[in-house]
């Protein structure tokens, strides 16, 4: 299993397999073409069908400037080896001098088709929890240990960079107000919840109000293309640091702490990456909220010190009760109704924590099967709910906009 350096990525929103993904692609292309006097790249699948509102187009011209790029928008080949496929091409006059078929698979990860690369050194001997459980109980440490004997001691600081720009991305949120980019004319509203005390403000009630406004905040500064971390992708990117946020504020727990949770969420994450996927757009957005609630569940069992069956059991009910969950963002941007997802599943999150506290010992599915279930789920989708803005609230909220 890959390093968790992987998973958890710092850069600018709003989409980790739209934007992140395509600007490492065409990096590489001008790089290896940087002589081409013109480029011509074409994107395919969700790439091609909601690339517009997540700024595709933007970030590969932006990137391959100042030579001319043409950009095709081919939405109607389906016969592709993923969902967001691309291909680069670069001329000298009317010869094409260069071809690439580029594969972004999410988190900003992407795979060259036909250039076999050597596979980056597995970090981790285990692929499954069970697998990764039993070497924790046989060597008496816990998960955040595990992830320090793979990774070394340098983790610590990889992640401690990590939580300072999720702290910071809350912080930008919570001091921004006015309206998101992109013509959907959605208000910031994690300022409001941060600062607008409930009529009735109880602790339940302050909990969610708080938790809320850091999923906003973060999920506000992704849509606007700020800086965030991947957690595991842009578009759930708000879910995992406004619960750890939260608790540490709460409890009054130093930095070390959370860097551990940290890690444990990152083990979690690389799970699903590794056998099932963290893209929206191959498995709909259990792939991308499921996760980053698992995670959060996760980092919050290990921040109460709860041992490794009952973290195992709070992941496994965050992402059990995700299955099945479209992607269907209005305007193929990541706002409608990916903000309030990070905020509804960071709520989750804590309740699963709450409800793996009480019943780990009656469990009867394990994580890795809810995974397994994910990815099969997702595989099963129809095409329109998985990041084409084809179906669901994507289609109704423009065909009622057009009725009127």
């Amino acid at each position: 299993m890959d390093t968790i350096r992987h998973l958890y990525r710092i850069g600018y929103g709003p989409s980790s397999s739209h934007t992140m993904g395509p600007k490492n692609a065409a990096e590489i292309f001008l790089h290896k073409n940087s002589g081409a006097n013109h480029f011509q790249v074409t994107l395919y699948g969700s790439l091609a069908k909601t690339g517009r509102g997540h700024g595709t187009d933007r970030v590969i011209v932006d990137t391959l400037s100042p030579v001319e790029t043409a950009i095709i928008w081919n939405e109607t080949e389906v016969d592709l080896p993923h969902p967001n496929t691309m291909d680069f091409e670069a001329f000298d006059g009317e010869i094409r001098t260069g071809f690439l078929r580029v594969l972004s698979v999410g988190g900003g990860d992407i795979r060259m088709e036909g250039r076999p690369e050597a596979d980056p050194p597995e970090v981790y001997a285990e692929n499954s929890f069970a697998e990764i459980a039993q070497y924790c109980k046989d060597h008496k440490i816990r998960i955040s240990e595990y992830v320090e004997q793979h990774e070394g001691k340098d983790i610590w600081e990889f992640l401690f960079g990590v939580w300072n720009a999720m702290c910071d991305a809350i912080q930008q949120g919570l001091t921004s107000n006015g309206v998101l980019p992109g013509g959907l004319n959605l208000e910031r509203k994690a300022q409001m919840l941060y600062n607008q005390r409930h009529m009735d403000e109880q602790p339940p009630t302050r909990e969610n109000r708080i938790v809320c406004s850091y999923a906003f905040a973060v999920s506000e500064q992704n849509a606007c293309q700020g800086t965030i971390v991947t957690a595991p992708t842009c578009g759930s990117c708000g879910t995992l640091p406004a619960v750890l946020k939260y608790v540490q504020e709460e409890r009054r727990l130093p930095d070390r702490e959370v860097l551990n949770a940290l890690a444990v969420a990152g083990i979690i994450g690389n799970i699903v990456k590794t056998n099932a996927s963290i893209s929206g757009a191959e498995c709909g957005c259990q792939a991308e909220i499921g996760t980053s609630c698992s995670m959060a569940a996760a980092a919050l069992a290990e921040l109460y010190g709860m041992g490794i069956d009952q973290i195992e059991y709070a992941a496994e009910v965050a992402l059990e009760h995700h299955l099945g969950l479209t992607c269907d963002p209005v305007g193929g941007m990541v706002q409608i109704p990916c903000i309030e997802r990070n905020a509804v599943a960071a709520m989750r999150a804590i309740n699963a924590v709450r409800i793996a506290n009480f019943l780990t010992s009656t469990r009867k599915i394990s994580f890795d099967m809810v995974v397994e279930t994910m990815y099969q789920t997702g595989k099963d989708l129809n095409r329109n709910y998985r990041e084409t803005s084809e179906g669901g609230l994507a289609r109704l909220y423009h065909k009622e906009l057009n009725a009127n």
